[in-house]
């Protein structure tokens, strides 16, 4: 037998080798899908053999602290097509194209579309237009329960709330801060199919039922909040302002009652389409925008300068228009007609900034900034949001003297709304510095408690005594100093006000643009209530706080008062007066006759009264202040004089003295010698003024 040449050996050999390697390709491919493709392929094969249906988790309501809805889901349903399962698609997509109002070409299109097993017809359709669609009882028509978010109030608490995607997604405030806790699982229903996709009627399936959000319970009283946005709309609308933010809290718990932002959006028709005023108009102001207190912030150092022991309330003060720091002169507020002498009490009540400066230096950079750091400015209050500032708190090893004066009346610091609502709360409530709390409690679907929040003391600040010293001074600056427009008859009112400057981008003071604000609590005995309402820019009328803001806090303080049933804490009677008419009149007369009718003055520049208010026969209560704005408007660059002594001297010589100063005169009772003159001797007053003189 002839032995194989070695060509055939060689030709063996090749085919055993590929067949070898044919083997091993067999081998690892099969490994590949038994072990490496295996959990990708399997996912494929029950696709083509299952079908999965979800179910949507309601999301959860939000509501205030008496269970009033403020956030609510309602069910809603979207339309689809099982393509397999289509027997007339003409009648079926003109049907479905009638009924939903959509073009029927489109809908045609996407009916006969084989290359899909399931296509959609319309998303978030009303129950009203499915139920009619049911009717039909279309072959291959199925319908998915969605859920679509509803605010029964429409535009209120909106920055509070926030919005939701289109999708139902929380975005911003509670919505966006507690979207996890409110969204809660899906759920789904999976079943067999066959090779066409049509359901098998007994095949397996397996059902995950949707577990529903859970309920987020605010602090937010629906009622107080009604009450605070009404008189910030009131507010902006009356003065022309740029905008408006309120709070109101209760000092004892730290619980916020109210928070608002002026101008808002109705939260069920968000301006989407604009992001540059959907961005505006959702920040949260009280929570994230720092601004210059002002006079506002003179209660923390009045607090601070007390607890400290830097003073006492027997401390006396004098104001002769400004007040030489570092070798610079920082001007009191009312630097033309100066304070002269005055106790603690009274320089509170006339808000008397060379007052503070001493208060502040007294303390020292490290007292003050410890203080200033407990009452915690500097640092976030740690409220329930997505987005807080922590202000603006200048470096301590950076700290003059010159600085630190200005601190002292509410500059070159930047707070915002809700660190000094907190801080002042912490003034007049013993001494506690409560965290701020926007979230009671978190319930589930069914009603159980699931997270609560209890009140948090942050740390104690100040003395129970400097607490109740602080809270007899503020009383009386309501009572008988700048903020009287705050009375409330029958009711003991605390508070202080303030008007700060605002910055443009480069730092320079924006001429003739303020923040008015005041912040107020009742009863003053013993606090309930913690009330701040800043107007930004308020351009008709004057721009005082004390004008432009604490009258919407009474406003707020009063109806929340007797809302919550909080007892009067005194009865009045005669205590209103009629508001004299003394426009034209000069300073010294207008002084005069307001004062004669048991009232006090605010004047803002120097000559005579071009404006007042209120006006003239308005009913006003005794101690409340009348708000004059001068012919002469002080200003920054306004050059000041010291007015000299010119009693004594002949008319003719007190005439020259002054008008060499640049002051004007006005001779009350002519004479050859001038016995009174109308300003004091020393008295530092801008160009301009008018010195009243008389002689005999």
């Amino acid at each position: 037998m002839a032995r194989p040449s070695i060509s055939s050996k060689n030709r063996l050999i090749v085919v055993l080798g590929i067949i070898s390697l044919l083997f091993i390709v067999l081998i690892v491919r099969l490994v590949t899908i038994m072990f490496v493709d295996a959990d990708e392929l399997k996912a494929k094969a029950e696709a083509q053999w299952t079908r999965q249906f979800d179910e949507t988790a309601k999301r959860g309501d939000i509501l205030d602290r008496n269970g009033n809805i403020l956030a609510h889901s309602s069910a809603i349903e979207t339309v689809y097509v099982d393509v397999a399962d289509v027997e007339n698609a003409e009648y079926l997509a003109q049907t479905l194209s009638d009924v939903l109002d959509l073009d029927y070409d489109t809908v045609y299109a996407r009916v006969t579309d084989t290359t899909k097993s399931q296509v959609w017809i319309k998303r978030q359709v009303d129950s009203s237009v499915t139920d009619k669609l049911k009717e039909f009882d279309l072959p291959g028509v199925g319908y998915y329960t969605e859920t679509k978010r509803y605010y029964p109030n429409d535009a209120f608490l909106t920055q509070v709330l926030g919005i939701t995607s289109t999708d139902g997604e929380g975005l911003e405030g509670i919505e966006g801060r507690y979207d996890l806790s409110l969204s809660g699982e899906d759920g789904r229903l999976v079943g067999e199919t066959d090779r066409l996709g049509n359901t098998i009627p007994y095949g397996d399936s397996m059902y995950i039922p949707a577990e529903d959000g859970n309920n987020v319970v605010l602090t937010i009283d629906e009622v107080i909040q009604m009450f605070l946005e009404s008189a910030l709309e009131d507010a902006v609308i009356e003065h022309q302002a740029l905008g408006a933010e309120g709070v109101v809290m209760n000092p004892k718990t730290g619980e916020l009652l109210a928070v608002a932002n002026y101008p808002d959006f109705d939260l069920n028709n968000p301006p989407r389409s604009d992001t540059t005023l959907l961005q505006e108009r959702i920040r949260n102001k009280v929570f994230t925008d720092a601004y210059e207190p002002g006079s506002t912030f003179k209660i923390i150092t009045a607090a601070s300068a007390l607890d400290s022991g830097a003073m006492t309330v027997a401390n006396d003060f004098e104001c002769v228009g400004y007040e030489m720091v570092d070798g610079e002169r920082i001007n009191c507020w009312r630097s033309y007609l100066p304070h002269g002498k005055e106790t603690f009490a009274e320089a509170l009540q006339n808000s008397c900034n060379p007052a503070f400066m001493e208060m502040g230096l007294a303390m020292g950079t490290d007292i003050f900034y410890d203080y200033i750091f407990k009452f915690g400015f500097g640092e976030k209050t740690g409220v329930d949001t997505i987005y807080e500032s922590e202000g603006i708190v200048q470096n301590i090893k950076y700290v003059k003297n010159f600085d630190l004066a200005h601190i002292s009346f509410g500059q070159s610091i930047a707070v915002t709304p809700l660190q000094l609502v907190t801080a002042v709360s912490a003034v007049v409530n013993g001494g506690e510095l409560m965290q701020p709390m926007l979230v009671k409690e978190v319930t589930n679907s069914e009603g159980y408690v699931v997270q609560e929040n209890e009140p948090t003391v942050v740390r104690h600040v100040i003395s129970e005594e400097t607490s109740a010293t602080m809270r007899e001074l503020l009383q009386s600056v309501v009572d008988d100093g700048g903020a009287t427009q705050a009375k409330i008859d029958g009711y003991a009112v605390g508070g202080k006000t303030g008007t700060a400057q605002k910055y443009g981008e480069d730092g320079e003071i924006l001429e003739n643009k303020y923040i008015a604000s005041f912040i107020g609590f009742a009863p003053a005995n013993d606090p309930q209530l913690v009330v701040l309402i800043l107007v930004d820019e308020p351009s008709e009328g004057q721009t005082f706080g004390s004008v432009v803001a604490a009258p919407y806090a009474k406003e707020v303080l009063e109806s929340s008062l007797k809302y919550l049933g909080i007892p009067a804490t005194y009865t009045s009677e005669n205590s209103y007066v009629t508001v004299p008419n003394v426009t034209g009149l000069t300073a010294s007369a207008a002084t005069e006759l307001i004062e004669k009718a048991g009232l006090s003055v605010i004047m803002d520049g120097t000559g005579s009264v071009k404006t007042q208010s209120p006006a003239a026969g308005a009913s006003l209560a005794k101690g409340g202040s009348v708000q004059l704005t001068m012919s002469v408007k002080a200003t920054e660059n306004t050059v000041y004089v010291d007015v000299p002594n010119v009693v004594g001297l002949t008319m003719e010589e007190a005439l020259t003295a002054l008008k060499d100063l640049g002051l004007e005169v006005m001779i009350a009772q002519s004479g050859t010698t001038v016995t009174t003159q109308s300003i004091p001797a020393g008295s530092s007053v801008a160009k301009g003024t008018i010195i009243t003189l008389s002689g005999y």
